[in-house]
């Protein structure tokens, strides 16, 4: 029985420790570790472990009493990761070449996570795609190196067992199998021709041996998406831009593949960008919010075929709970940041929430509760996060305090199977008032028509009555006085809106790059860089009245998105 689920925010004061339900409050055996140079940290996937880097130290706690278990010194490390048991960390920094170090040093590293011994060193010049994928029972570890896959078996990092190569692969994507792997992986085509998606058993990697292809012609990028059981997958193809205009997202597609040969593309009946695609925990089927503002939500089965529509509405994401029988919806960047809770089984909507400004929502393993966030960088005033119940009752709140920002939150993870699948209620669970109120969605009233049952009223009342007073209607002295006054105010607009055109200066972001050497990342952030500073150009269009198109809104709604990945990308 789990007494309580620990919470973990790291912010620019260090990384403080709270408990969730039902425990509500501050997380007792952990003191808050006090640093402003907490770059990030991490959980093992089990939980067990808590990881972070502090200036040039990471430091390995064991969750079940807190105590450090390994100490790695003199490093530089930016991203962390955990191999899927927890047995290794992987630590990554960029790579660095001197006077002295003309070739450089190995910049990706491979610790044993009890004790911190260095077990192995690679190069790996990129930051994209840096970090090596292993089989969930650890036997297979694979990299990508240029074009090939390399594989090592049993934790021998020494010795090359086989590689995929002469496939030009990109990305790919290992299988969650255990016992018989499979992988998925992009491969890019010739100037004119298609891109594949290439499903592979390993190790068969011989072209013909291939179990399924598909091939797609926009594709500068492949997410891919495995179901629980690895049976089954989803390819999401994005191009950076679209040449048509239609989307700021770019070009996309998604594509159906499984280990029974089957390929198949996904129809939606909406135009616009994918905004969120996910699996449903219980592997039959899977959820997408794709097209134009107000964005729909479908779920589709594995034929591919619509099975439930949810409507149209402000959402933008999808958050299935551990047991896949809850689903939420959320509106978050430009959104209201509504939260939509649906019973997943029976497919009806049981409650809504509204979390204003969040910019994170991750799910309890419990598969109760929830929290959202307000972090920076994206929003850097207003820190905090709230603890929600699934009927849409807010449990707590903790906002961060002013002069401080708050970068991430997270659960602490658990084993699977140690919580059981929640019974849904619809019993009343009693919540407490956010402290900060809800901006109110009705229109704006002034002082004098409040409180009435039926109001009408028009900008230019007073002038109307001027109007009228006098014989026959006639217009008096006082209201000729009037229209003159409106008419050269409206000149006067007219001539200073023509001067501005004349004189304008396009209007930027006051983002500031920090580029890092990279000529692949340092390109994609100067892209990002340009993408925010015509948003920023449209949201000032938008507050001096202008009507935008629906395009140029949905190019507003990609806001979030790119500062997450500026950040990602960014050192």
């Amino acid at each position: 029985m789990v007494s309580q689920l620990p919470i973990f925010a790291r912010s620019s004061a260090g990384i403080l420790g709270f408990c969730g339900p039902p425990n509500l409050g501050s997380l007792s055996g952990l003191s808050p570790i006090e640093s402003r140079s907490c770059k990030t940290s991490l959980f093992s996937p089990d939980g067990s472990y808590l990881a972070y880097a502090n200036e040039a130290t990471i430091t390995v706690l064991k969750t079940d009493d807190w105590s450090p278990v390994a100490t790695i010194l003199d490093t530089r490390a930016y991203s962390l990761a955990f191999s899927p048991k927890g047995t290794f960390l992987m630590t990554w920094e960029p790579f660095a070449v001197s006077n002295a170090n003309p070739q450089g040093s190995p910049n990706l590293k491979l610790y044993k996570t009890d004790g911190g011994k260095l077990i192995k060193s690679f190069t790996q010049k990129k930051q994209g795609n840096w970090e090596p994928q292993w089989s969930n029972d650890e036997k297979l570890f694979t990299r990508l190196v240029n074009t090939d896959i390399v594989f090592y078996e049993d934790c021998n990092f020494e010795r090359i067992v086989t590689r995929l190569t002469g496939h030009k692969v990109i990305s790919y994507k290992l299988s969650p199998n255990v016992g018989t792997y499979f992988l998925l992986c992009h491969t890019l085509g010739p100037p004119g021709q298609p891109s594949f998606g290439r499903l592979f058993k390993y190790p068969e990697f011989d072209n013909q041996q291939a179990i399924a292809n598909k091939s797609f012609f926009q594709a500068d990028k492949v997410d891919f998406l495995w179901n629980s059981k690895g049976n089954n997958a989803l390819l999401l193809t994005s191009t950076e831009v679209d040449k048509t205009g239609g989307s700021y997202y770019g070009k996309q597609g998604l594509h159906f593949i499984g280990l029974n040969g089957h390929t198949s593309m996904v129809t939606m009946n909406k135009e616009g960008p994918i905004y969120s695609v996910e699996w449903s925990p219980k592997n039959q089927e899977f959820c997408v919010v794709y097209g134009f503002m107000p964005a729909k939500a479908t779920i589709f089965n594995l034929k591919c075929e619509p099975c439930f529509d949810m409507g149209t509405g402000a959402r933008n994401s999808i958050y299935y709970n551990p047991h896949g029988n809850i689903l939420l919806l959320g509106g978050f960047g430009n959104l209201r940041g509504q939260i939509e809770v649906w019973d997943a089984v029976n497919k009806k909507k049981i409650a809504s929430c509204d979390a204003p400004d969040s910019t994170f929502l991750q799910w309890a393993p419990d598969s109760e509760h929830f929290l959202t966030a307000t972090t920076a960088p994206r929003l850097r005033t207003a820190n905090g996060f709230k603890i929600w119940h699934y009927s849409g009752a807010l449990l707590y709140e903790n906002n961060w305090p002013q002069g401080e920002e708050l970068y991430e939150v997270q659960w602490k993870a658990f084993p699977k199977l140690t919580f059981k699948e929640p019974e849904i209620s619809g019993k009343k669970v009693e919540g407490i008032a956010p402290s900060q109120p809800i901006a109110s969605k009705q229109a704006y009233r002034p002082p004098s028509a409040r409180n009435r049952a039926v109001v009408t009223f028009k900008l230019h009342d007073d002038d109307e009555e001027a109007h009228t007073v006098g014989s026959n209607n006639a217009p008096s002295k006082q209201a000729l006085k009037y229209k003159k006054k409106r008419e050269a105010k409206k000149a006067k607009r007219n001539e200073d809106a023509d001067s501005n055109k004349e004189g304008s200066v396009p209007v930027v972001s006051n983002i500031k790059l920090n580029l890092t050497g990279d000529p692949e990342v340092d390109k994609k952030l100067k892209n990002i860089k340009k993408k925010l500073d015509a948003i920023n150009k449209l949201k000032k269009e938008q507050e001096s009245g202008k009507m935008l198109e629906a395009n140029q809104l949905t190019k507003i709604q990609a806001e979030e998105e790119l500062l997450t990945e500026l950040e990602k990308l960014s050192i």
